[in-house]
Order: C-alpha cells, then structure tokens, then sequence
C-alpha cells in the first residue's frame, strides 16, 4: 500500500472573512495595476514596479492599513506585500486607489511558496513580518512562521546589510524568536531601533487589540550579516 503524502503544515489559517462588494469589485478590477499573479519563476522586481529602488517584502499585512502608512513615507521605495486573506487584500486595494499610492505590489499566496519560487536572492532591503499568528497552544507551536527554515528564506532574499523586522504582542512568541534568531550566524541583532526609514512600523489594529488586552509590544530588528 502506497504511503499518503505528508500534509503541509500551514504556518497560517485561511480566516472565511466575508469580502464586500467594494473589495470584490477592487480584487476584480484594480488586479491589472497592483496584483502580481504567483507563478513558479523568478519575478523580474524592476520590471513589476518600472524602476529599480529600495525593495521592501511585507508578509502577512492584514487589513494593510499600516502597510499603506508606511508605503506613503517611503515613497521612493517600493513594496511588495503577500497575503492570503483576501478581505484584507481587498480593502488595501481600495485604500491604495484612493491615496493614490503606486509603489504597492501584492500577491495573494503562502508566503512560503512565494518566497520559494518566485522571490530572487538578495532581492530586497528590508522583509517585515508584524504581529504574525502565535499560536498559543503548545502543540501548534510548530505552525509559527518564524522557525529555522523560514529564516533561511528570509536570509535569502534579503541583501548583505538587508533588514528583518519582526514584531508580535505575544511575549511567548518573543521568546520564540529569540531562541530561533540566536542560534543564527548569518543575522545579528540591533539593540536599537536602526536609524533607517525603513525600519519605521505604523500602528496597525492588531497592534491596537492587543494593547487593549493590556499586551506589551514587542519590535525584533536583525541585520544580515
């Protein structure tokens, strides 16, 4: 009898958010000028954006509030986003068509898979990962995003000097991160906040749930060597 194929453990849950008419139509008709389609080959990042800049991948920006803030302050860098929550990828569709902002690109995929195919090495500047799912329960601990794997990716696409910013409200979780990172010889860690613009994180609502449930907010900045 033939072995079943592992199961893929997912570092995230697909949430059936409902998507409103405004978001469905913004997935619909704003797909042309701001959604990359995944596929299996290495994206050409100047092609996509028309010039060649400062290149930042945000994973996981839920609503993209924040990831439009930040896109907004930087505007002579370019952003790539990936989610897989598509209400959310709605709304930062429309709040970019308002604001005007031309230096968003997004994908809607596992940010696992985009990084493995299509993401080239020494691609970006800065990856950013804010408030990523803790997943609390012991058992589920090997769901969280951030594990020795997942940081081989990210030292991947960063550049020499590139940035990896990562931020959650969970203090588990930061213990976590910093079990992971230290075992790392290719990334150190800053004491302080750089002075870089593109280590500038806007509030997000996870950010203010969890302030609200009285959690402290923790911010994890690592160089790569």
């Amino acid at each position: 009898m033939p072995t079943p194929p592992l199961r893929k453990v997912r570092s995230f849950v697909r949430r059936p958010g409902r998507v409103t008419a405004a978001q469905r139509r913004a997935l619909s008709d704003l797909a042309p000028r701001f959604l990359v389609p995944f596929r299996e080959t290495r994206l050409d990042c100047a092609a996509v954006f028309g010039r060649d800049t400062m290149r930042v991948l945000d994973i996981g920006f839920g609503d993209g509030e924040a990831l439009l803030s930040t896109a907004t302050g930087a505007p002579d860098a370019d952003f790539l986003g990936v989610e897989v929550h598509e209400p959310g990828v709605g709304h930062l569709l429309l709040l970019l068509e308002r604001a005007h902002i031309d230096n968003v690109r997004v994908v809607v995929r596992d940010a696992v898979e985009v990084m493995d195919q299509m993401l080239p090495a020494g691609s970006f500047d800065a990856v950013n990962l804010f408030f990523p799912d803790p997943w609390p329960k012991k058992r589920h601990h090997k769901r969280r995003l951030v594990q020795p794997e997942f940081v081989d990716r990210v030292a991947r696409v960063l550049r020499r000097g590139g940035l990896f910013h990562v931020a959650t409200d969970w203090q588990d979780y930061a213990d976590h991160i910093t079990e992971v990172m230290s075992a790392r010889e290719d990334f150190v860690r800053l004491d302080e906040p750089p002075a870089d613009r593109l280590a500038l994180r806007a509030p997000s609502k996870f950010e203010r749930r969890g302030q609200a449930l009285g959690h402290d907010v923790l911010d994890f900045y690592y160089r790569r060597r």
